[in-house]
């Protein structure tokens, strides 16, 4: 059964790969063809993308597909020996239909492991170096979301809070910068107003110009100073003072964590998106063993219409299960399910369905 193991490892791992190379060279010709006329429009070159983002961005759609690469695999190549009966000749030879689904454990547990590694510590620093460059792909109106200037309210704790009339992300500065403290009362007791900040990298701290600071004593005087310009240090960069959406893509999984815990010490109620960030670099790969054994539990009898019949329904199935994490992050976030049940969802869905069909094919 060595020498069976063997044979059935290298045909995934050689299906796999070659619809991995495949896919990424289809879709990257697309997507270059599609997006060449805005990058060259915002003033940057087809072949400085080629370099500085498009090897980013490969990284990150092939985490993305796959568990349906994976699942098509599996379902190409064991259609084509079921057709060729060679499963039917190993089991007749005393092998039990447990013993010739080792070797599909033990690769999708393979690819499982590689997958979990880079969801969690390779694919947040890629997405660092794509997240730069792809708001250039988008259309002007998208575009202006990351790259143009907007007006932002956070909280820094539960009883601190920012709010600025226009800030640039790009340049990390802007105009009409209000800070304010309050007491466990909810009352006002310092207030801290400038025409124009900006974040100084070098020194970790914001240069405010043109300011003017209120304080509140407790007798309900107030004290009053202003100045041409001061420094001052919120404890963050701006990048997690004022978070976007992206920003929990660009987090290896403990820095991401940390960055939640925060969050919610400050009284931020508005996680989800990074929650479903987190939760789904676990259950995507882990999806990988169970499309693995579905896919082998469809294409492992011959069956009229062979590979044909199996493929349709394998990518059917494959872009039901990769799309319902999309729809299910929506609904996520919009607090209809709970991330962690959402990003599970899917994996809860198909699991059972994999063990059942698995197991009927194991008994026939």
């Amino acid at each position: 059964m060595k020498i069976i193991d063997l044979y059935i490892i290298k045909k995934y791992l050689g299906t796999f790969g070659f619809m991995l190379g495949l896919l990424t060279i289809i879709v990257l010709i697309i997507d270059v063809q599609a997006k060449a006329p805005r990058i060259e429009s915002n003033g940057f070159t087809v072949g400085e993308f080629l370099v500085d983002f498009y090897p980013y961005w490969i990284i990150n759609l092939v985490i993305t597909f796959m568990s349906i690469l994976v699942f098509i695999s599996v379902i190409f190549f064991t259609s084509r020996i079921a057709n060729n009966t060679e499963i039917v000749a190993i089991i007749s030879s005393g092998a039990s239909f447990h013993r010739f689904a080792r070797p599909y454990l033990i690769t999708s547990g393979f690819i499982a492991v590689i997958a979990l590694l880079i969801n969690h510590f390779v694919l947040p620093l890629a997405n660092i170096k794509k997240n730069e460059l792809e708001p250039y792909t988008y259309n002007a109106k998208s575009r202006e979301e990351f790259t143009g200037n907007a007006e932002i309210s956070t909280q820094l704790s539960k009883t601190e809070y920012i709010f600025i009339k226009s800030y640039n992300k790009k340049e990390k500065r802007g105009s009409g910068f209000v800070y304010q403290k309050l007491d466990k009362n909810r009352k006002l007791i310092y207030q801290l107003i400038a025409n124009e900040f900006y974040w100084v990298k070098e020194k970790k701290h914001f240069i405010l110009t043109s300011y003017l600071e209120k304080t509140i004593n407790s007798d309900q005087t107030e004290k009053l100073g202003n100045g041409d310009s001061m420094t001052k240090s919120f404890g963050h960069p701006p990048e997690e003072l004022f978070p976007d959406v992206l920003l929990g893509q660009n987090k290896t999984t403990p820095e991401l964590i940390k960055f939640i815990d925060r969050e919610k010490e400050k009284g931020n109620a508005n996680l989800n998106s990074y929650l479903n960030e987190l939760y789904q670099r676990t259950s995507m790969p882990l999806s990988v063993i169970i499309l693995t054994f579905l896919g082998l539990s469809l294409s492992s009898q011959k069956k009229r219409g062979g590979l044909g019949v199996n493929l349709a329904i394998g990518i059917a199935l494959a872009f039901v299960f990769v799309f319902s994490f999309e729809v299910l992050k929506v609904v996520s976030e919009n607090k209809t399910l709970t991330p962690l049940l959402a990003m599970w969802l899917p994996n809860l869905v198909f699991g059972p369905v994999a063990l059942y069909l698995y197991f009927k094919r194991a008994n026939q």
